[in-house]
């Protein structure tokens, strides 16, 4: 499973000219589910969003979570990052899970974060335009394979 994770001041995400998710501080996550997924990588990225300390603290130090800091997250779904782009021109998607598996871990992740901070979410697999106001700019790539 893998994560772009944008520190935000607000974002959200429409679908048609309809906003359906928005927040204010927190966490603007874009997220992939690769074919090998399971359960556990879901349970590392949740827990890794949850307490990844990126927001400052009284010191101007990044060394507080989005809970520490009362803040949410908007978590979207984006099978693009499962891209593979290194031959040719056109990337190749076929490291990306199918709606059946994604799915069910996109939302294990939804039900673990809304359990500690509140979550606003896209909706899997459909066109969605996502308005970021990146604070800092800080972002984070996470994998739960730890490839990077």
């Amino acid at each position: 499973m893998r994560a772009v994770v944008q520190r935000v001041t607000e974002a959200s995400v429409s679908i048609g000219g309809e906003t359906v998710g928005a927040i204010r501080n927190g966490l603007c996550v874009l997220l992939g589910v690769s074919v090998d997924d399971t359960e556990p990588d879901a349970d590392y990225i949740s827990d890794k969003l949850i307490g990844l300390r990126i927001f400052d603290d009284e010191n101007g130090v990044p060394n507080r979570s989005v809970v520490d800091t009362n803040g949410a997250i908007l978590l979207i779904s984006q099978f693009t990052l499962l891209g593979d782009a290194r031959k040719g021109r056109r990337p190749s998607y076929i490291d990306a899970a199918r709606p059946e598996t994604a799915i069910p871990l996109y939302e294990r992740c939804i039900e673990r974060l809304r359990a500690v901070v509140p979550v606003e979410t896209g909706r899997f697999g459909a066109d969605m335009k996502v308005s970021i106001v990146n604070d800092g700019p800080f972002t984070i790539l996470l994998d739960s394979k730890k490839g990077f």
